[in-house]
């Protein structure tokens, strides 16, 4: 089940939802619009999962960055968010798609207790100026049903993540885990 914003503020009270930093007005019915970090990587060369991605790291200046088609940008939320209580799910919205931005389609899920500044996937189908700190889309709280399992207590993966983070499949592929 969805959060609804109120339940999301009594969450937050409660110290079951971490936003930070947090600012009520940015509660929906049922999400909480999350913005775009000062930060960006631009990995505009060929990708591989077999090696470590390539990019250049750039603040986003206040008269904001021009988006190009063709171009993986990795960018980070300017809120940290967790839950040990609730699973998250990051998404952009429809002012953003309705700028022709694609963001977070592929990783969406926040896993209970996980508490991060997200890494976000970004794409541009045209030409399109973004600035730090603008509404980049909703965050949800979704009930968890079954035994808990905490995303930090099982050292997973990307559990120490505390920025833009860069796929990490060339770890497996170079230990033959795949």
């Amino acid at each position: 089940m969805i959060l609804t914003g109120p339940a999301i503020a009594a969450a937050i009270q409660a110290d079951e939802i971490t936003i930070d930093p947090y600012d009520p007005t940015r509660l929906s019915p049922n999400a909480y619009d999350w913005r775009l970090g000062d930060t960006i990587r631009i990995c505009d060369s060929d990708l591989d999962a077999a090696a470590p991605t390539a990019f250049t790291e750039q603040t986003i200046p206040t008269s904001g960055l021009v988006l190009k088609p063709g171009v993986l940008y990795l960018g980070v939320t300017l809120e940290k968010t967790g839950s040990e209580t609730y699973a998250q799910m990051l998404n952009g919205d429809r002012a953003t798609g309705s700028l022709g931005i694609w963001v977070h389609v592929s990783a969406p899920l926040g896993h209970q207790g996980h508490a991060i500044r997200w890494t976000l996937e970004i794409r541009a189908t045209k030409p399109a100026r973004i600035y730090p700190g603008m509404t980049f889309g909703k965050l949800i709280f979704l009930t968890a049903f079954g035994t808990p399992a905490s995303y930090q207590q099982q050292r997973a993966k990307y559990a120490a993540t505390s920025g833009i983070d860069i796929s990490r499949l060339y770890e497996e592929i170079s230990r033959g885990a795949l």
